[in-house]
């Protein structure tokens, strides 16, 4: 396997951070990030104070409103969400924070390098949630929803886990379709439409998805699993 190589586009910092959020920056972002070792495989498991029973995974997340509600709701995962923009994840760890979440992980950094370290088999749900469309032709090979980073989760997820998947752009959904159903790890086997229509009950709201749905654009929800088991050895 070629080792995994840093590439981060786009801000990295927004607007000034007021004291909430440099003081998350500064102070709690170094207790919760996930450190980026030498030494692989990394057992996700070992990342918590407290025994978790599963693990799981959230590639971009943002202002953190997902990856806290999902934490906050289910104390008995544990959560890894990854965010290189500054001001999204002084929010998350703040927020974090607040809620006295034990069992929230955070990295700031590529999430490339991080899927190259984790243990075979050790993400039970993976999310990748309104990723950045990338409009432009010119850019669509940043697309963090690729053939290569499917490889990686297919490898680090077991057999029946869920990949979650959403956009409310409608070329970067003909754009997941056409990769997600030709990958032979992930299976998408909607009974109706509903299935991606409508966002099920334990899949919360964020705020970029009700600004879009504002601006007229409506959110597609897709539900993947692992279809069978890699060769872990």
């Amino acid at each position: 396997m070629i080792a995994a190589k840093r590439e981060l586009h786009g801000r990295r910092v927004g607007r000034p951070l007021r004291h909430r959020g440099l003081q998350a920056v500064q102070e709690l972002l170094p207790r919760l990030r996930v450190p980026l070792t030498a030494s692989a495989p990394l057992d996700p498991l070992t990342l918590f104070d407290h025994p978790v029973r599963e693990v799981w995974l959230e590639i971009g997340s943002g202002d953190g409103m997902h990856a806290v509600w999902q934490a906050a709701q289910n104390p008995d995962i544990g959560y890894i969400a990854v965010e290189p923009f500054v001001n999204g994840m002084a929010s998350l760890v703040a927020a974090a924070f607040e809620q006295g979440l034990q069992n929230i992980r955070v990295l700031d950094d590529d999430v490339r390098l991080l899927l190259e370290q984790l243990a075979p088999g050790s993400i039970d749900r993976a999310f990748v949630l309104f990723p950045d469309p990338w409009p432009k032709r010119r850019h669509w090979r940043r697309r963090i929803v690729n053939t290569q980073v499917l490889d990686q989760l297919g490898r680090l997820m077991p057999q029946g886990s869920e990949l979650r998947v959403a956009t409310d752009v409608q070329d970067y959904l003909v754009w997941m379709l056409r990769v997600l159903r030709r990958h032979p790890d992930f299976d998408w086997s909607p009974a109706c439409a509903d299935d991606w229509r409508v966002r099920p009950d334990d899949w919360p709201g964020t705020r970029f998805e009700t600004k879009g749905l504002e601006a007229g654009r409506h959110s597609t929800y897709l539900s993947l699993q692992r279809r069978h088991m890699s060769d872990f050895a």
